[in-house]
């Protein structure tokens, strides 16, 4: 009789400890670990995205940390396609794998699969861009709540790459952007599960405060300060990052750059947390990371 595989996705916001739990599941099931983030795929961004250590990565093998470079673009449908390959080979050795990350869009795509959008043409890019470049975010909001007021109803208004997108298809194909969401994806040769840590969001945004001070400590302002030549590039486009581009460039001073580090941190965190509450999944309630990984073992046996 066959086993049946199962990705186990650890999901939640940045900061709550997503990695060490990670790490003991992986060691308890003996697999290994899918990073789904967005931003520790990239091998000049080390500090300020959390990578896990490297005596982490001697525990246990990771996939998807530091392997690509911010100069080639990378994106959740390639994404998807990497993931799935892996994942082919990797359940054949192993009936549990673990995906770790907060790039909820990221595992969506490894465990749903993505929406199939057409063809950017150049003319809409062009187009789009000049709106943002002469009224900012709020011409976007103004342009996608026009065109397909139904989309914009959900989507993230304060991510300018999200609207950006949204209208590039809009301008393309003449057709609203809601016109190819929720399209018939085929089915996954595997099961999931989707763990969802939580905490009350005062203990939450210490951890994060906390995180940052690390961060620093650890050397991230020299970090971001080598990567300022390469600031434009979507994926320096991170909380931690573009603060200290700011500071370096005199726009803003050294404690206003780790304060908004913070506060753009603490704001991410409530995306998340907005995100993964539409999802399919368990939510865990984060305590010492011994006593939560023993509710999610009993959870999961």
């Amino acid at each position: 009789m066959m086993s049946i595989k199962e990705l186990i996705y650890v999901a939640g916001p940045t900061a709550i400890g997503k990695t060490s739990i990670s790490i003991l599941l992986a060691k308890y099931f003996k697999t290994e670990i899918i990073s789904c983030d967005a931003r520790q795929l990239y091998m000049e961004m080390s500090i300020g995205t959390a990578v896990p250590s490297k005596l982490e990565q001697q525990e246990i093998k990771h996939h998807f940390i530091q392997n690509k470079s911010i100069h080639k673009p990378y994106n959740a449908g390639k994404f998807e396609k990497e993931g799935l390959r892996l994942l082919k080979n990797l359940f054949q050795k192993h009936d549990k794998i673990i995906m770790v990350g907060g790039s909820g869009l990221y595992a969506k795509a490894l465990i749903d699969g993505l929406d199939k959008f057409p063809k950017i043409e150049p003319k809409a890019v062009k187009k789009v861009k000049e709106l943002y470049q002469s009224s900012g975010l709020k011409g976007l909001k103004l342009a996608l709540a026009k065109i397909d007021p139904e989309y914009y109803q959900t989507v993230d208004k304060k991510n300018p790459r999200r609207l950006i997108r949204a209208l590039e298809v809009c301008e393309s194909i003449q057709k609203p952007f809601s016109f190819f969401l929720n399209q018939t994806r085929s089915a996954r040769p595997f099961k999931s599960k989707t763990l969802f840590l939580q905490m009350p969001r005062e203990q939450l945004y210490k951890r994060i405060n906390q995180r940052v001070d690390q961060m620093l400590d650890s050397g991230l302002e020299k970090e971001a300060r080598n990567l300022l030549p390469h600031k434009e590039l979507p994926a320096l486009q991170t909380v931690g990052y573009k603060e200290l581009f700011k500071y370096f460039e005199g726009k803003t001073k050294f404690n206003e750059a780790i304060e908004g580090i913070k506060k753009n941190t603490r704001n991410y965190a409530k995306r998340q947390l907005t995100w993964f509450k539409k999802e399919n999944t368990i939510c865990i309630e984060m305590d010492e990371i011994s006593q939560t990984f023993d509710q999610i073992i009993k959870i999961l046996n």
